[in-house]
């Protein structure tokens, strides 16, 4: 695969983001709700949709599937 200066730099910074919280999942995952809340932006959220299988469950309604 040949080198894509513009992929590399997306990896590196991913990479310097990840170990900035060590690599901890939870700390990096509420650190960009932080920064959601903190940029007054709407956030897009996909619609849910009750598959019947029980109260718990539900698929998410993909842009363009049938109802």
């Amino acid at each position: 695969m040949p080198n894509d200066p513009i992929v590399n730099e997306i990896r590196w910074v991913r990479h310097a983001y990840a170990q900035a919280f060590d690599n901890n999942l939870h700390a990096i995952c509420e650190d960009l709700k932080r920064q959601e809340r903190e940029s007054n932006r709407e956030v897009w959220a996909p619609l849910l949709k009750n598959t019947g299988h029980s109260e718990n469950r539900v698929s998410l309604i993909a842009f363009g599937s049938q109802e």
